[in-house]
């Protein structure tokens, strides 16, 4: 049995809501100042192989949280009644499902410090939550075939890296 439909709108006055926000934008926060600071700091002293693997690990942690944010922002906006229902079902406002294998698999992610580990955790699960969340409210997203362009990058950038060698 499938579960029930939830409006958007009757989200975006929850509790959850509450929570999942505050939740969401605490993590796009933290992971703006550790990236910004204490991982910059620690990306300079990886090999060149963890280097690599910390930069494609943070491009890919801060479109998932680009994601969340605007997710969230949006039905924010539902809530606070500057967009309808139908409004937040567009397209362009879902969220894109990301392949769940999107993580980058370059020689040097063993060398990704703690802080980061755990960032991409944590980012990965409220992800998975906002991601099921969105189903619920909208079915399936229109673009889950397209690859994620991120990990498409990647892929291309450690190809070339391997052919270098």
């Amino acid at each position: 049995m499938e579960p029930m439909a939830i409006r958007p709108a009757d989200f975006a006055r929850s509790d959850l809501f509450e929570r999942t926000f505050a939740e969401g934008m605490d993590l796009v926060e933290e992971a703006a100042a550790y990236l910004e600071g204490p991982g910059r700091e620690i990306a300079r002293t990886l090999s060149r192989e963890g280097a690599l693997a910390y930069a494609g690990e943070s491009m890919r942690l801060t479109t998932r949280l680009m994601q969340v944010a605007s997710w969230l922002l949006v039905h924010q906006k539902v809530r606070e009644g500057e967009m309808s229902d139908d409004q937040a079902r567009e397209d362009r406002y879902r969220l894109s499902e990301l392949p769940s294998d999107a993580r980058v698999s370059l020689e040097g992610r063993g060398e990704l410090p703690g802080a980061m580990l755990d960032l991409m955790d944590r980012t990965d699960r409220l992800y998975a939550r906002i991601s099921r969340l969105d189903q619920r409210m909208f079915g399936a997203p229109a673009d889950v075939a397209d690859p994620n362009p991120v990990a498409r990058q990647l892929s291309a950038l450690e190809a070339a890296l391997r052919s270098a060698r």
